[in-house]
């Protein structure tokens, strides 16, 4: 398979074969053989290895963002941008282990007598799962691909990580993979603790592989809950953690007063940025009816240039997801989606519905189009707004811009923080803080494990398990719980 511009939609550079079953099972068994010795590295050398990474990927920044602005077409300040992101995720958790943050100690001393009074010594820390088949994301080739946030937790947790190229970024893959690869062997990591595979047979063998201990996934839903049900289907089931997108709904309050035209621009800006291909992209708006924002959304959005999609994959999924909401009754076509004759581009789309015609049909409010495509509701009442919020399913994260004082704004950030992992005020959802406090997960069907994040500190959590050593030996006790 080889790499294919978007801007052009020609391929260019070599053709990468996918990798064979008997060469994945090598790949994977060598991780295996390194788990045990790469878990038992002082949490400084593992440290140590992040940073080396990091320090690699800055070195190389400017000539992986020319590579990956070739396959994705998503310019160099965004790409270049992106690349320091990922080394600075490497950083903060190299932090993080370093002050045993991720080992969880608890330390409880014997008590004497007989239970529940009574007990003996207890001390519980976290290890490490073994062996992580990390799959990347097309929208970002570096911070949520080979790089990124899932393979820098589970590698800081102790984890090897095998992982999976995706296609729409193959020669940013390879480049990447090369450079960690060597700064892991340089810092001091064993050999196996990462690589790279391709082909789709491979990931979907990948996640089967016995040596496979948890599988992490950014993308499509519908490749998301593939992969979740081969995790779930194995002989020995292993935990699955799938990001797989959201409407991510704005809501503007009856009592809101903010200038419309401020609004507009802002909304459509993060609408449409990277051509609206975000897990976070707000494309759900909804707002009083007869608001001046619909006007003024249309205006902004109508005078937006068309901008390239990332391949002609995702390009022909958002015609087809668009399509199909337009065409439910009583949905207006506010701004028609124009596609380029060269390339894979596109200019923003948006719909309008009432609340009741929303109400009708709920996929106005649940379904996903993923791309530069806005579906704003108006609602009637109050009543109509909830009953609308009532009907939404999980999301990443949901926005309210409103005023303090009105008596609505509580009950809705209530509501809209049962179903998100993450509630705004104000702002908008398009970037995801790197931050021990953020959630970026969610309540189904927005990701595969609500408990769980994919983005800051918090993250390394899903790749370790803990273990209680009862009356234990202080010889024979891990390091971490002597004393």
């Amino acid at each position: 398979m080889q790499s294919v511009d978007p801007r052009t939609g020609e391929a260019f550079g070599p053709d990468f074969a996918d990798t064979s079953l008997a060469e994945l099972d090598r790949i994977v068994t060598a991780a295996q053989g390194a788990a045990a010795a790469f878990a038992a590295m002082p949490s400084s050398a593992r440290a140590r290895s992040l940073r080396a990474m990091a320090d690699a990927l800055d070195a190389n920044t400017d000539r992986l963002a020319q590579i990956a602005d070739r396959e994705t077409g998503l310019g160099l300040p965004r790409l270049t941008g992106e690349v320091g992101r990922s080394s600075f995720q490497l950083r903060a958790f190299a932090d993080f282990i370093e002050a045993g943050r991720h080992l969880g100690i608890v330390i409880d001393p014997e008590v004497p007598g007989a239970p529940p009074v009574g007990h003996p010594d207890l001390r519980r820390v976290n290890v490490a799962l073994g062996p992580v088949a990390v799959y990347g994301a097309s929208n970002f080739p570096f911070a949520f691909s080979v790089p990124g946030g899932d393979t820098a937790s589970a590698l800081a947790a102790g984890c090897p990580v095998v992982a999976k190229a995706h296609p729409g970024h193959l020669s940013t893959s390879v480049e990447v993979a090369a450079i960690l690869e060597s700064a892991l062997s340089a810092s001091g990591a064993p050999d196996g603790v990462f690589a790279l595979v391709h082909g789709f047979e491979a990931g979907r063998e990948l996640i089967r592989h016995p040596a496979i201990k948890a599988g992490a996934f950014t993308g499509s839903p519908v490749g998301g809950r593939a992969l979740a049900d081969l995790a779930a289907a194995r002989p020995d089931p292993i935990p699955f953690y799938g990001e797989l997108g959201s409407v991510n709904p704005v809501v503007v309050t009856p009592g809101w007063s903010g200038d419309s035209s401020v609004f507009a621009a802002q909304y459509v800006g993060s609408l449409t940025l990277g051509t609206g291909q975000f897990c976070t992209n707000p494309g759900l708006l909804l707002v009083p009816e007869g608001s001046q924002i619909v006007a003024k959304v249309v205006a902004e959005a109508s005078s937006r240039a068309g901008s390239v999609m990332l391949h002609g994959g995702v390009l022909k999924i958002f015609g087809e997801e668009f399509a199909a909401l337009r065409t439910i009754a009583g949905v207006e076509v506010l701004l028609d989606a124009q596609f380029g004759d060269v390339g894979f581009t596109t200019t923003p789309a948006l719909l309008g519905a009432t609340g009741a015609t929303a109400l009708a049909n709920p996929a106005l409010v649940r379904s996903e189009c993923f791309g530069p495509a806005g579906v704003i509701i108006e609602y009637a009442s109050s009543e109509e707004l909830m009953a609308l919020v009532d009907a939404l399913g999980g999301a990443l994260a949901s926005t309210v811009h409103g005023e303090v004082d009105e008596p609505l704004a509580g009950v809705l950030i209530e509501r809209l923080a049962a179903i998100s992992g993450r509630v705004l005020w104000g702002g908008w959802p398009t970037g995801v803080a790197v931050s021990p406090a953020q959630h970026h997960g969610g309540p189904h069907p927005v990701s595969t494990n609500s408990l769980h994040t994919s983005v800051g500190a918090a993250a390394i959590f899903r790749f370790l398990r803990p273990v209680a050593y009862q009356s234990m030996p202080s010889a024979l006790l891990p390091q971490e719980l002597r004393g």
